[in-house]
């Protein structure tokens, strides 16, 4: 019988197995931010055990809160920078060099195929996208994973998606992942990886297919999986250059991630894009969505575009398509985020930084910020926002605010008409 990819990593990675269904990974990379981090610091250091166990392994980022609003998250942050210089993490980015951690750590090359990797952040399951198993974790979890280098799972279960058709123009990766959440629900994928499969996963550029593996957790799942291909190789070729002799060579060292042909899977759904409109959640929800058409003329207060779901330069660049030209209404707030530095720097040399200002918009650093009600885009109560975001949990923005979940192209028409609207790049 043939082995999904993350039973090939499980088999490559397990060093025990304490009880028949739970396997002890070794870590190929444990990320650190400053929210989840420094609780658990504070308890290795109060069990005499401030230590780690590879600083090459371990890479550290100030984002949720960047820079500090008030005296604990300036806490937070100094615990976490205190602790990277201690152990000579030099994979470490502060302020000014900071991003949103699942943007800025693929950029910088350090996710592979066949990775196992964790974090204090359930939008961990984004580094899936390049064939690796990475999920969230608790507080017990991370601290094993700093002092050892290993995290007890239990054995995968695999869900296999097949995303087929041709989505029509105007459809976005965000579109896609929001029609899957609403057809499978946020239970839909409980304690199981979902491996997205299909032709049109193998036309998504990495940008696309990391918002599709960043929600996967929306569904319920650990992870989300999508194979290595070409589009992989190229992006992490200035990283990998060094490690082989072409792309055809790396190509064929990361074929050993895919599914076996005869794996088995505990289900597999097909789900057809070819009629998919551009979707919109309503509710509290993630999998209460709707076509945007169903929740036209709905007022907003509030348009943030950004986050580990879509505040790469590809989105920048689609919404910025929607904004050139135009104003935002005189009744919206439009925050932009751009996720790192990088995407920053590109955005703001390529023109799409002046076209978001000359609408409107308020562009801000490279922050979680709003995403998760903390600072740069807090709602009052009562109030609304259009988000490229990934949650829309009650008061997940604000105590009393309302989210609606949405592509960069939805959001950046909803920001000029001041209620939510189809963008004019899809064709009805």
């Amino acid at each position: 019988m043939g082995k999904t990819i993350a039973e090939k990593i499980f088999d490559t990675h397990e060093v025990d197995r304490p009880f028949p269904d739970v396997r002890v990974l070794r870590l190929d990379r444990v990320l650190c931010h400053e929210i989840t981090t420094p609780t658990a610091i504070d308890d290795l250091i109060r069990r005499g055990k401030d230590r780690v166990f590879d600083p090459e392994k371990i890479k550290a980022v100030i984002d949720h809160v960047s820079p500090a609003k008030d005296e604990k998250t300036a806490l937070q942050g100094k615990i976490l920078r205190d602790w990277a210089r201690r152990h000579g993490i030099k994979d470490f980015f502060d302020i000014g060099s900071n991003g949103v951690c699942h943007a800025l750590f693929p950029e910088k090359g350090f996710i592979r195929p066949g990775f196992t990797v964790i974090m204090g952040d359930s939008h961990t399951c984004t580094h899936g996208a390049f064939g690796a198993f990475a999920a969230g974790v608790g507080t017990t979890d991370l601290e094993v994973g700093i002092l050892k280098g290993v995290c007890a799972f239990r054995s995968p279960k695999t869900l296999r998606i097949n995303v087929i058709g041709r989505p029509p123009a105007g459809v976005f990766a965000k579109d896609i992942i929001l029609g899957i959440i609403g057809k499978i629900g946020v239970n839909g994928a409980t304690d199981r990886v979902i491996e997205f499969h299909g032709p049109v996963i193998s036309t998504m550029s990495m940008e696309s297919r990391m918002t599709l593996c960043n929600m996967a957790v929306e569904a319920g799942a650990t992870s989300g999986i999508c194979q290595p291909d070409e589009t992989t190789v190229e992006y992490l070729w200035p990283f990998i250059k060094g490690e082989y002799s072409s792309k055809k060579h790396a190509l064929e060292d990361f074929a050993q991630w895919k599914s076996d042909p005869d794996a088995e899977y505990e289900k597999v759904i097909d789900f057809d894009v070819s009629t998919l409109e551009p979707l919109v959640t309503f509710g509290y929800k993630p999998d209460q969505v709707k076509p945007v058409r169903e929740m036209e003329g709905t007022k907003v207060d509030q348009v943030y575009i950004g986050s580990c779901t879509n505040g790469r330069y590809e989105d920048l660049e689609v919404a910025a398509s929607v904004l050139k030209g135009k104003k935002i209404h005189p009744h919206v707030r439009g925050i932009l985020a751009p996720a790192t530095p990088e995407v920053y720097r590109k955005a703001l040399e390529g023109g799409l930084l002046k076209i978001f200002l000359e609408a409107g918009f308020c562009v801000t650093n490279p922050t979680c910020g709003a995403c998760l009600g903390m600072s740069n885009g807090v709602l009052a109560p009562g109030e609304v926002c259009a988000s490229t975001t990934n949650r829309n949990f009650n008061g997940r923005m604000g105590k009393g605010g309302m989210i609606h979940l949405m592509s960069p192209a939805t959001a950046a028409a909803t920001a000029v008409a001041g209620v939510i609207t189809n963008s004019p790049l899809y064709a009805r």
